[in-house]
């Protein structure tokens, strides 16, 4: 069941969240209904999503046939064991995490320009430290590889994101969890614990 208090509409939140993720799920069909899922490298700019990879393959077939996809990016930041909050049964147990789910159609970007462009985004997301020359379609080294190498757009017909960290819980009920992930230590049990500060009501 989606809860109305784990939904998050802000802009900026999801640009900060997709800026943090390097991969997610592509959905797509082929032509007897058969669903793939395909992990891939993302960028996400002006509200649309970008992947790249060979022009031939099984996923290019399924969007040469059905141009409707679907695209999912999860984070979980921690698995929250049911004894955090109850000494018996297992009910509680959960996990807290951050997740954007879209639906849309995929084209094709075939001008060299916007490849370059794409490509140079993909370069300061994977490898924000530099060491190469910049991509420019008029320089010979990169224009082959450019035209050699596609390069797709989803354009988003919905896009929605859960961000859940406990935000449905009651106030005895979230500061259990808080103690449990303090005890436990684990290595983004803190990070978590800002995350709960941040999105939940009781603790802003």
């Amino acid at each position: 069941m989606r809860r109305q208090e784990f939904s998050v509409q802000e802009e900026n939140e999801l640009i900060q969240f997709l800026s943090e993720i390097t991969f997610g799920f592509l959905g797509t069909v082929d032509d007897q209904g058969c669903p793939r899922v395909t992990p891939i490298n993302f960028v996400y700019d002006q509200g649309s999503f970008y992947f790249h990879g060979s022009r031939v393959g099984e996923k290019m077939n399924h969007m040469r046939i059905h141009e409707q996809v679907s695209f999912t990016v999860a984070d979980e930041y921690a698995l929250i064991p049911s004894y955090f909050s109850d000494p018996a049964l297992a009910c509680p147990a959960t996990s807290y995490f951050k997740s954007v789910m879209v639906s849309g159609t995929v084209e094709v970007i075939n001008d060299l320009s916007e490849k370059g462009r794409i490509f140079t985004l993909f370069m300061r997301k994977l490898q924000p430290e530099g060491g190469y020359d910049p991509i420019d379609p008029t320089d010979p080294r990169y224009a082959s590889r450019l035209k050699g190498v596609a390069v797709m757009k989803i354009r988003s017909k919905h896009l929605s994101a859960k961000f859940k960290f406990g935000q449905n819980l009651s106030e005895a009920a979230r500061d259990q969890v808080v103690s449990g992930l303090e005890r436990r230590g684990h290595e983004r049990d803190q990070e978590t614990i800002e995350q709960m500060k941040k999105y939940c009501p009781h603790m802003q």
